[in-house]
């Protein structure tokens, strides 16, 4: 099998190939250091842990330590739980705006599903994108 389809799209041709172990480890730690980056920015404070997996043709995107301090305290509460876990599907929600196009553009690829889940309580969110075509080898 060959790692690399080439495509002829508008007269120039471009490369569908897949990520070998090391292009695969660089770009799973150029998304971490984007995602911690977003976070710090939009939020204020960033993540505690972000870890960042490609595998075939997803992606998965996992957030731990999010919380800000006041959210922690709230969150203690079965109606702070839910005010805080809405608030922050918003934030999940703006970030596949914000970064999906930079996902598609930085992995040559398309994304066609996505699911997402914040567990406030936990101080857990992750992300899934699964793209249409298979990005490591």
């Amino acid at each position: 099998m060959q790692s690399i389809q080439a495509k002829i799209i508008n007269g120039k041709e471009s490369q569908d190939k897949r990520l070998n172990e090391q292009e695969l480890k660089r770009r799973q730690h150029e998304l971490k250091i984007c995602m911690e980056q977003y976070f710090k920015r939009t939020l204020g404070k960033s993540v505690d842990t972000t870890r960042i997996t490609i595998v075939e043709d997803m992606l998965v995107i996992r957030g731990e330590g999010f919380l800000t301090e006041p959210e922690k305290y709230i969150v203690m509460t079965p109606q702070g739980k839910d005010a805080i876990r809405a608030s922050r599907m918003h934030v999940v929600e703006q970030h596949i705006i914000d970064n999906v196009p930079f996902f598609e553009k930085l992995l040559n690829a398309k994304a066609i599903h996505h699911t997402y889940e914040v567990e406030a309580h936990n101080d857990f969110w992750i992300h899934t994108i699964v793209f249409d075509r298979v990005l490591t080898l």
